[in-house]
């Protein structure tokens, strides 16, 4: 009596498990879909949360220098340009471009206001907007951000 000892898949169970792999991806790829909106989201928050504590830490040091002046100094020798008296940065690089450390990954566009926007899939109904009067952040996002 002839014995075989093959190892290996049988063409059945290679196209079940094809079979599964494809049923898997079709359901798990709408929801990658849907996290690449919601991470371009929090990034647009995110953003918002920095300019604002970015106009908080150049009063601060404006203030603590005196509260004159167009200018404060920050801790790593950066001089941000503000508006006198106020200490609030103004809308140019100059300004609030030097309170941020990095703007990697960011179009920034300086005008009244400013809008940062994602590199990556940012549009007007995906930026958070810089303006100096009031002092107002705002985080612009939509489902189709």
């Amino acid at each position: 009596m002839l014995m075989r000892n093959e190892k290996g898949f049988t063409l059945v169970e290679l196209i079940v498990v094809i079979a599964i792999l494809g049923i898997l991806a079709a359901t798990a790829l709408p929801r990658f879909i849907n996290e690449t909106t919601n991470a371009r989201i929090a990034s647009v928050n995110g953003m918002s949360g920095a300019l604002s504590s970015s106009v908080g830490v150049v009063q601060s040091a404006y203030y603590a220098a005196g509260g004159t002046g167009t200018s404060a100094s920050m801790a790593d020798g950066t001089t941000v340009t503000v508006g006198a008296g106020t200490g609030i940065p103004a809308n140019t690089a100059a300004g609030i471009g030097n309170a941020l450390s990095s703007l990697n990954g960011w179009s920034v566009a300086y005008a009244s206001p400013v809008t940062f926007q994602p590199t990556i899939g940012g549009s007007a109904t995906c930026e958070a907007t810089y303006n100096t009067g009031p002092p107002v952040v705002i985080a612009v996002v939509t489902s189709t951000c």
